[in-house]
């Protein structure tokens, strides 16, 4: 089993540099990263995970610069947003983006995608938030056809591109892609259409949910084989990844604090135990 890594990077915590080469030098297999791109005082919606929101979440560093510069400092280790607010982006530039990293990355990124949960944060760019998931559906869509290998046009309900010339192109016509979110119906829909599988928080009711998911999966004419399950921000525990093991995950992404260099690579020598 692979154990990758995320952490909220930020202008206070461990650099992407100093993380990412001792990720690497230690055997980890990946960083992801989260994406908020501001935090806006004023905010009705509640934290998910209760209580007050965590600063870090108004000072996370831009992930596709934070994972520009881990590319740069290793050779082996996966990159990956988690997520990224792909409703918050105009698709034309994230493509290109997304395709760039890969590229340089030498086909090393992983597109973690996600649909969000601060209302306030969305709203800001002009995202309506009943549509958001049919909207993140249709970018989706557009970003695929500008990773085709020839010039393909879109027309969604949301936007369009003219067949172009848009290079580079990520590894494999696409890059990895895993859908985050809570279990249902409309999730599993996307991750069957445009995803390699998904990216639950915590991995908690895998057990239920892994089945419902294979069942969609197969159903859209996806081969059984190809579906990946990721549970992702995990705090490990020895029979928590047992566990993930008998589902037949092969990754599983462990949650660092957003400290600084000592904190951070003090968890890491905790974790390496699970390598």
């Amino acid at each position: 089993m692979r154990i990758a890594t995320t952490i909220f990077l930020t202008d206070e915590t461990i650099t992407p540099v100093r993380l990412a080469r001792e990720l690497e030098q230690r055997g980890f297999a990946g960083l992801y990263l989260p994406e908020h791109t501001h935090i806006p005082v004023e905010r009705a919606t509640a934290y998910p995970a209760g209580g007050e929101l965590p600063p870090e979440y108004g000072r996370t560093l831009d992930p596709f610069t934070a994972l520009a510069q881990a590319a740069a400092v290793t050779d082996h280790l996966l990159l990956g947003t988690g997520i990224a607010l792909v409703a918050q982006h105009d698709p034309i530039d994230l493509a290109k983006r997304i395709a760039t990293l890969d590229h340089v990355s030498g086909g090393r990124f992983t597109l973690g995608v996600g649909f969000g949960w601060n209302v306030e944060e969305a709203v800001d760019h002009g995202v309506e938030w009943p549509t958001r998931r049919d909207l993140v559906l249709d970018r989706m869509r557009l970003m695929r056809a500008l990773w085709s290998p020839e010039p393909v046009a879109y027309k969604g309900e949301y936007g369009s591109v003219r067949a172009s010339f848009a290079f580079p192109k990520p590894a494999g016509g696409a890059p990895r892609t895993l859908v985050g979110g809570a279990a249902g119906p409309k999730l599993f829909a996307h991750i069957a259409e445009y995803a390699d599988g998904w990216l639950p928080i915590g991995g908690r009711g895998l057990m239920e949910s892994v089945p419902a998911l294979r069942e969609v999966w197969e159903s859209a004419g996806r081969d059984p084989r190809t579906l990946q399950v990721v549970p992702y921000a995990v705090l490990p525990s020895p029979g928590k990844l047992a566990r993930c093991a008998e589902l037949g995950v092969e990754e599983v992404v462990l949650q660092l604090p957003p400290g600084d260099e000592l904190e951070v690579l003090r968890v890491l020598d905790d974790y390496a135990q699970y390598l």
